[in-house]
């Protein structure tokens, strides 16, 4: 049998351990509440130093009797599951107090001069040397208290021919010892002087620190002699005391040797730190004698003390020299005595040995083998008993013992905590399987169903704080026998979460990133059908088909798991607690990992849809989404965040459109999605639109709003938002629902930003220049305005004010109600709901506010004129209303009442005054000059607005025929004018008279077409306008999109497409555009004779067919008598134009035969 092959391996003498955690059913583990207190200042502490709440990030140091300067680090070979903060926790380096010997790359600073004369010196000075030290050392070891006094120790150096200047350590003389025996090749010397050695009186702690130092050095070089001094004091001194215990009736064991045992723990600490490479073969010896000594030994203080420092020992060595592949056969027994200590801890806090014990148990459960489920289970019985039945925190400090310095209880008491917070990450960062976190769990369930509350209350944070960190670090993984059902059953030892053979730990078999060591293992293939027979390989495809099904079946089954514990969980912690939940979840969100991204969106909406949100934890939620969102990588997660957020909005609608208007500036597009989301209930999105207009009326005096922090204004936070949601597709079908609300709302804000004199910016608008930067609040309110109608599809009515150029009336405070009045009459032109903004104006006349009723009344009067005004309210309801305006102190509004009061719509009976009036205007078009032409067209336009709905009937054509004429007139504001009013003429003849002012205003097409090049500006914009309204009447196909080349196309190409929707939206009518273009070609305008050019040659050029199908021989002798006037033209673009088509014009002769 070899030396670590004794008796502790039968394991009988270990003290009574913890029984595992019984199975329960985890879903039921809080039936009874838990009532919490304000949440754990361990979380507390993490979150003010800015990173995450992993409890490990602080350093841990204690002052305790015999604890060495060296710790333990977590070693290289430990998995790397924790948190980048966590692994830095391990790295205890300063573990207690001062007391053993650095490693040997790491001495101290004379060490290396000493050796360096040590190895000079012959093996009779080494001899010499030694016989003085140890003489030295038996006179002096009262000595070893307090320091050496150096007028001595220069005499023993002077006798030796050293010299140390340095200031000397207490155990410099052990140190010095060890050294020369190191040093020395004859292996009898060696032993001889280790025997003396360990001779030495035990008693003192500074002479068992200082025989560990000399022991631990000289096994560097001399392993075999030291152990066998160590087995030989075991067997012949050590055994003298070992059944000899503080109960019994016997005398007190000799004090020279009673903590002979401490001091032999101590050594083999020291001898695992100097072993180097060779530790690993040693290693399971060392610590079956460590087990012996600890087992073995009286229990006090001391011996617990000694057991605890030379297991840090050990694991940094471990740390320092051991590789993955190396398997450890004694760690259980380790862990078994730590447990041990831990059992024997008082039921009060002044040390922290706990958190000592519990860190070194964590370094320890990272060698391998994996641990096995029953150990595991005696440590989280072990380690929760310990700490959980510690008097609640308010009473700890009156149940300590009187001491001569009272601890500092509170840190105590965290700094244990986070020890066990550390112990739980580090088992399930092992095995990451939603099995080993139910097989954790299930061992706090008794602590949920505590009758002490205190006891719940830990166990709940406790669970909170690893959940967290789940979420957080952890990517969950199912177990083998889930992922495939044909191996093997739940058969075997452990517990029975976990399935696999009996000598080996279920969890060790799990699968994924979560296993640090897997065994080699093929992987699963099934073997091609041994022939080509239909019937197997339908049988190999069910199969497939049955394994697909499984692993979706057990998914499913490991999800809920999660759920039942979040429902749990969701009712029995504190608001804060409750908060800090979601918030883990959503940094989850942002994993690389699709399934825990996936499982953290689900835990998200399940506790979102339980209605366990509150509002006062919308804020904070929605701004920690607003952070993780960008980082979001996968689609099916977002919807499913999306879909959370949606209800939660649901829930609490105005909170979360508050809290989304504070996040940024509406114009940075990163909360869109959030908006978005909102938009997928129809009523919700109803309902944040009309929060989003209503807080439009939010609007502080001027006094009180700081032209610095206009972001502060609430309406212009919304303000903002309306005019992105305008363009956003979601919001489509809820703009038009609100359409009413928002148009008034953006009106009246408009006037608000006036009152302001917030009005930079609002001018220099381009709309053809791309440029990043914000909108100023006017422009973005006018811009709102503007979007509102197009993003509507009521195009037409932007088009009104387009061509008109009236949205520019928008941009002063001085045109502003011109802007608003010539809105409405394209609004009431149009029929653009004016039922709903009807309504809304009647709201605003009665409000308080002075905007308000201007907005309103300008509104009002002009939908007098609409065509299905009387649809929708009496003539006695306008009669009441209006009568309101005139009692309003603003003298605009009364005037505008009045003026309502007085319309047609109101006094039926002027209808005929005005038409009669309009026949008798309509004698000033008839003579060679008719004077004041443009007063005349003036007065006529205004009786056609006046009778609005009521028409003029046939006089209509009479006025469209004169006003045509006129289109031709040198004066540019007599052309402009009736290119204008013709406009408005062709909308005033009823029903009955409509067809034919239809075929008037093809009449007027080719006129209009070529007035679009006519050299006055002013003109260009009114024919734009009347040539649209023509298109309009007209219906044609492409309507929108020649506005959009009226209105913003610039050069050859727009001519182009507005030449082919005029010919392509009026087939079969080739003839009368050819002959009325021909007129055009003796025009003494230039301008317009250049138009007429281009639009004969593009006929010639692009439908040459249909003009030979379409012209008679006589057309086309008109064509040719025209353009032999060109051929004279001193016009040099005439001139080309007739030599250029000349060919054209013959060649469509000889086609024309009729």
């Amino acid at each position: 049998m070899s030396v670590g092959d004794g008796i502790l391996r039968t394991g009988w003498l270990f003290g009574k351990q913890g029984q595992p955690g019984k199975r329960g059913f985890w879903t039921h583990f809080l039936r009874r509440r838990v009532p919490t207190e304000p949440w754990d200042q361990r979380l507390e502490d993490s979150r003010k130093e800015g990173r995450p709440e992993n409890l490990l990030s602080r350093e841990v140091t204690l002052s305790m009797v015999a604890i060495p300067s060296e710790g333990f680090s977590c070693p290289h070979w430990r998995s790397n599951c924790l948190s980048p903060e966590g692994e830095q926790k391990l790295d205890i380096e300063h573990l207690g107090r001062a007391s053993t010997s650095k490693p040997p790359n790491d001495g101290p600073l004379w060490e290396e001069a000493l050796v360096g004369k040590i190895r000079t010196m012959s093996a009779l000075q080494k001899s010499q040397a030694l016989e003085a030290v140890q003489c030295h050392i038996q006179e002096h070891t009262q000595l070893i208290r307090k320091e050496v006094p150096n007028a001595g120790l220069q005499e023993l150096l002077a006798a030796l021919n050293l010299e140390l200047k340095q200031p000397l350590e207490k155990t410099f003389l052990f140190h010095f010892y060890g050294l020369i025996l190191r040093e020395c090749a004859c292996a009898d010397l060696v032993r001889r002087h280790l025997a003396g050695l360990l001779e030495l009186s035990h008693q003192s702690s500074g002479q068992r620190e200082g025989i560990a130092v000399a022991v631990g050095i000289v096994s560097s070089t001399h392993m075999q002699e030291v152990w066998a001094a160590l087995e030989h004091v075991g067997r012949t001194r050590f055994l003298r005391t070992v059944f000899t215990s503080s109960d019994s009736q016997q005398p007190e064991p000799d004090t020279h040797w009673r903590w002979a045992g401490s001091t032999s723990l101590l050594c083999y600490g020291q001898m695992a730190v100097h072993a180097g490479a060779q530790i690993l073969p040693w290693v399971d010896n060392i610590v079956s004698r460590m087990v012996y000594y600890f087992s073995c030994s009286r229990y006090d203080n001391i011996l617990k003390t000694s057991f605890l420092s030379a297991t840090i020992m050990l694991l940094k060595a471990l740390r320092q020299n051991s590789t993955p592949s190396y398997k450890f056969s004694q760690i259980p027994e380790l862990i078994q005595c730590l447990l041990r200590i831990l059992q024997k801890e008082p039921n009060f806090l002044a040390t922290l040995f706990r958190e000592k014990i519990m860190l070194v148990i964590v370094g320890l459960s990272n060698l391998r083998p994996s641990l096995k489920p029953m150990v595991k289970s005696q440590i989280l019985h072990t380690c929760l008993q310990s700490l959980y039945t510690l008097p609640p925190t308010e009473t700890l400090r009156s149940s300590l013992p009187p001491l001569d310095v009272a601890p500092d209880i509170t840190a105590l008491y965290r700094k244990s905590m986070r020890a066990l917070d550390l112990l739980l990450q580090s088992l399930i960062s092992e095995n990451k399987s939603v099995d080993e976190l139910c097989f954790i769990l299930q061992h706090m369930e008794p602590w949920l169903k505590s009758d002490s509350s205190h006891e719940r209350q830990q166990a709940v944070q406790t669970i909170f704080l690893f959940l967290k960190y789940v979420v957080d670090y952890v990517g969950l993984t199912v177990s083998r026998l889930a992922r495939h059902p044909r191996e093997g059953s739940q058969e075997g030892g452990g517990h029975p979460l976990h399935a696999g053979p009996p000598d080996r730990p279920a969890h060790a078999a799990v699968e994924g990133q979560g296993a640090r060591h897997p065994e080699p293992r093929p992987p699963v293939r099934l073997p091609p059908p041994a022939t080509s027979d239909p019937a197997e390989g339908t049988s190999e495809f069910m199969y497939l088909k049955k394994m697909k099904n499984f692993e979706a079946n057990a998914r499913r089954e490991t999800e809920m798991k999660f759920y039942d514990l979040v429902k749990v969980l969701d009712g029995n912690l504190t608001m804060a607690q409750h908060t800090q939940l979601v918030l883990t979840l959503l940094r989850g969100l942002c994993s690389h990992n699709h399934l825990r991204c996936d499982l953290a969106s689900q835990l998200l909406l399940m506790i979102v849809e339980d209605h366990s949100i509150k509002a006062e934890q919308v804020a904070e939620i929605l701004q920690g989404l607003f952070q993780e969102l960008p980082s979001i990588i996968f689609k099916n997660t977002l919807q499913t965040v999306m879909q959370a957020v949606s209800v939660l909005g649901t829930q609490h609608a105005q909170e979360t459109v508050e809290v989304m208007l504070s996040l940024c500036h509406p114009s940075e597009r990163q909360v869109m999605p959030l908006w978005k989301a909102l938009a997928s209930n129809t009523q919700l999105a109803r309902k944040v639109l009309t929060l989003l207009y209503m807080k439009l009326r939010l609007r502080p005096p001027k006094e009180v709003v700081r032209f610095t922090q206009q972001a502060e204004v609430i309406s212009l936070l919304a303000l903002g938002t309306i005019y992105e949601l305008l363009y956003t597709q979601e919001y489509k079908a809820t703009v038009r629902w609100a359409f009413a609300g928002v148009l008034v709302g953006l009106l009246t804000q408009l006037h608000y930003l006036f009152e302001l004199d917030v009005v930079d910016g609002i001018s220099d608008y381009q709309e053809d220049v791309l440029d990043g930067k914000p909108l100023s609040p006017c422009r973005t309110c006018l811009e709102a305005l503007k979007g509102l109608f197009w993003t509507t599809n009521y195009w037409e009515v932007f088009a009104y004010l387009k061509l008109l150029r009236g949205w520019e009336l928008f941009e002063h405070m001085e045109t502003y109600t011109e802007g608003v009045t010539l809105l409405a009459r394209a609004m009431a032109h149009y029929d653009c709901e004016v039922k709903a903004v009807l309504g809304q104006a009647v709201i605003s006349l009665k409000s308080s506010e002075e905007r308000d009723n201007i907005v309103a009344i300008l509104i009002i009067t002009e939908f007098l004129n609409s065509h299905e005004l009387t649809q929708y309210v009496s003539r006695r309801t306008v009669d009441n209303f209006l009568s309101l305006g005139l009692n309003n102190p603003n003298q605009l509004v009364q005037a505008m009442s009045l003026k309502g009061l007085s319309s047609a719509l109101m006094h039926p009976e002027k209808v005929m005054l005005l038409r009669n009036r309009l026949a008798g205007l309509l004698n000033g078009f008839v003579g060679p000059e008719p004077k004041d032409v443009m007063g005349l067209m003036e007065i006529l336009g205004d009786i056609l607005h006046r009778l609005g709905t009521q028409g003029v009937g046939a006089t209509s054509l009479r006025i469209a025929q004169h006003l045509l004429q006129l289109f031709d007139d040198e004066q540019a504001d007599v052309r402009g004018g009736a290119i204008l009013l013709y406009g408005d003429v062709l909308y005033s003849g009823g029903k009955k008279y409509q067809q034919a002012l239809k075929n008037h205003a093809f009449q007027a097409l080719v006129p209009l077409l070529f007035h679009l090049a006519d050299s006055c500006p002013n003109v260009v914009m009114k024919t734009k306008l009347t040539f649209l309204r023509c298109a309009i009447l007209l219906k044609w196909e492409f309507r929108k999109e020649l506005f959009g080349k009226l209105a913003w196309g610039r050069g050859l190409s727009a001519e182009n497409d507005v030449f082919i929707y005029t010919v392509e939206s009026n087939l079969g009518n080739y003839h009368q555009f050819l002959m009325q273009a021909l007129t055009y070609l003796s025009s003494p305008d230039r301008n317009l004779k250049q138009a007429a050019v281009k639009f004969i040659g593009g006929m010639l050029q692009d439908y040459f067919p249909d003009l030979c199908i379409c012209l008679r021989k006589a057309d086309v002798r008109t064509l040719r008598k025209h353009l032999e006037i060109l051929k004279q033209d001193p016009d040099s673009m005439s001139r080309r134009f007739y030599s250029s088509f000349l060919e054209d014009i013959w060649e469509l002769s000889q086609y024309v035969t009729h």
